[in-house]
């Protein structure tokens, strides 16, 4: 294998095929390919086998390189082997090319592959969607109240903050609770647990602030939030084929 700067190139031949034989072949492909090719056409070139033209020199320098005697090649012999004192080539065994290519002892190498699952949540039902319109509904409410009450409690009460905070969670676990209905996420259960729990404390906190009927209706949209991202399964996404 010899490479150089944008050329690479690689030659297979027998074990009693000389070292500096083949790589004195693999230079002179080198030294062709660059004169028949400038920098720009190949960085140029999109396709595969966009260079397919240059099998014929390939052939021709095969050719050369098989009927040429020893004494006609000295120089460049000599000039690779003093290149070889300071780069030694490597040499694989046909056991690790077999291992590299998946091969092994004739048969394919046991590869552990992981099967990435191909599921997605189940479509979204209409009732689904009630309780996103009414999820962000409850949530707005809370960030417009809760914001409202921050800016009377920083300038005159100071001990209102627990409210402040009690409309602020409710607003975010709404906001939850709508990806966790759009989106799959590991853990569904205890985060639909945690979120309905927050909104039901929080609720309750601010007792005096909303009435009973308020409350029953933030919990009853929280609950309705939570049964739907509960009972949205996932399903089995069948194969496209590449279609």
């Amino acid at each position: 294998f010899l490479s150089s700067g944008d050329f690479a190139c690689m030659a297979i031949c027998s074990s009693s095929y000389s070292t500096i034989m083949a790589f004195c072949f693999l230079e002179e492909l080198q030294w062709e390919f660059a004169a028949s090719y400038d920098p720009t056409s190949i960085g140029l070139a999109s396709r595969p086998y966009a260079f397919l033209e240059f099998d014929k020199v390939i052939q021709k320098v095969k050719c050369h390189f098989n009927c040429t005697s020893g004494s006609q090649t000295k120089a460049s012999w000599e000039k690779v082997e003093e290149e070889l004192k300071f780069q030694p080539p490597i040499q694989l065994k046909l056991e690790d090319m077999e291992l590299m290519n998946g091969m092994t002892n004739g048969g394919h190498a046991a590869v552990h592959v992981e099967v990435v699952p191909t599921y997605r949540l189940q479509p979204v039902t209409p009732l689904g969607i009630l309780s996103l319109v009414l999820n962000i509904m409850c949530g707005a409410l809370n960030l417009i109240r809760g914001v409202h009450l921050a800016e009377h409690s920083f300038q005159e009460d100071h001990e209102g903050i627990g409210n402040v905070i009690a409309f602020f969670l409710p607003f975010l676990a709404c906001v939850f609770q709508c990806y966790l209905y759009l989106f799959y996420s590991s853990a569904r259960k205890v985060k639909t647990f945690v979120l309905f729990c927050c909104v039901c404390l929080c609720n309750i906190y601010l007792y005096g602030l909303r009435n009973l009927w308020q409350i029953a209706f933030h919990l009853g949209v929280a609950a309705l939030s939570s049964y739907q991202i509960l009972t949205r399964q996932l399903v089995e996404k069948q194969p496209d084929c590449g279609v």
